[in-house]
């Protein structure tokens, strides 16, 4: 190829060239306008909402004896055995009888030498210092049989349960260990730790509900029956005794329950739990109200209750305002919105 061709050819490629960088620089930008943000909105109702706190306890039986002889002694029988239900005044145990069969036979003795002396006083037979003394006597043979007679009888003091025996039938009772541990569980009790903050709202009679681990599906009433009058200053909580009436005894001590305090009612706003936005970094809750002109205003609020899915609110809103409920993660002060659905 000669320089002329060779120039030719340069000039239509630096010609193709500029026509195409000519072409890149005609291209037009086309801009897409913000679209409105698409939003639900409610209006606010009050609602009685029912103040309650949910916290954790074991259950205790309401009553523990330690079925136990005053003194120590040969074991004569054992009538029950752990497990048994038992009733009040029923024979538990019984222990050697030979100091209460001599206590009885001195008592018997004193008896009817009493109604001998009182049969000579009245006739005028003896002086009212020889009665007294016989009826002294009488009285202290009296109480030391009745003494006897408990510690050697052993009676349920309580309707229970036997949750434990230390001995067997013809061990040597050594005092060491109760014979039976008798636990009283109709009803049974809680001692619910409830924070000091709630300490004004909680009062006698309250009615709680309650649930146990170790049975799924039911949940069981009581109510409040004491509350302790101190704070523990480590735990700043108080101690609320509830019971439970457990008359088919199903619940048995040492289950660990979750139980529900109700306080009292508020009639208080109440918002869907999606209407509330929580501030990065902060514990500020705030909501957007909409205003006329369909701008949202940013609202700090303040949340009581959060259950089934709507949170209570304490302050920040009033009764029929329009907030946002769903549509409001983006937006911001005085943005304008459009209320769909």
């Amino acid at each position: 190829m000669n320089n002329r061709s060779l120039i030719l050819a340069g000039s239509a490629l630096a010609f193709v060239l500029a026509g195409c960088a000519g072409n890149k620089g005609d291209e037009q930008v086309t801009t897409v306008a913000p679209q409105t943000p698409k939003v639900t909105v409610t209006v606010t109702e009050k609602q009685n909402v029912p103040q309650t706190g949910v916290y954790s306890s074991t259950v205790q039986a309401n009553v523990v004896n330690n079925i136990a002889s005053q003194a120590a002694g040969r074991i004569r029988k054992l009538n029950v055995e752990v497990g048994d239900f038992v009733e009040k005044g029923q024979v538990l145990a019984e222990m050697d009888r030979a100091q209460l069969d001599q206590a009885a036979l001195t008592l018997k003795n004193n008896e009817t030498e009493l109604e001998r002396i009182k049969a000579l006083y009245e006739e005028g037979g003896v002086s009212q210092s020889d009665y007294e003394t016989a009826e002294l006597t009488y009285n202290v043979s009296k109480s030391t049989y009745d003494n006897l007679l408990e510690n050697t009888v052993l009676v349920a003091p309580v309707d229970g349960v036997i949750t434990a025996r230390n001995y067997d039938s013809g061990d040597m009772y050594a005092m060491s260990s109760p014979i039976y541990t008798l636990q009283q569980i109709t009803p049974v009790k809680m001692l619910v730790p409830i924070s000091e903050m709630d300490y004004t709202k909680v009062k006698q009679g309250d009615k709680v509900s309650l649930t146990v681990d170790a049975i799924p599906g039911r949940t069981f009433s009581g109510s409040v029956v004491r509350v302790y009058p101190v704070i523990d200053a480590s735990s700043h909580t108080f101690n609320a005794e509830v019971h439970v009436a457990n008359t088919d005894r199903a619940i048995r001590p040492g289950m660990y329950a979750r139980v529900t305090v109700t306080f009292g009612i508020n009639d208080s706003v109440v918002l869907p739990d999606t209407a509330v936005l929580k501030q990065q970094g902060s514990g500020v809750r705030t909501v957007f109200v909409l205003n006329s002109d369909n701008t949202v205003e940013a609202r700090v609020v303040t949340l009581g209750l959060h259950f089934d899915g709507n949170y209570e609110i304490l302050s920040g809103l009033e009764e029929g305002e329009t907030v946002v409920v769903t549509g409001n993660s983006s937006l911001n002060e005085g943005d304008k919105v459009e209320v769909v659905g």
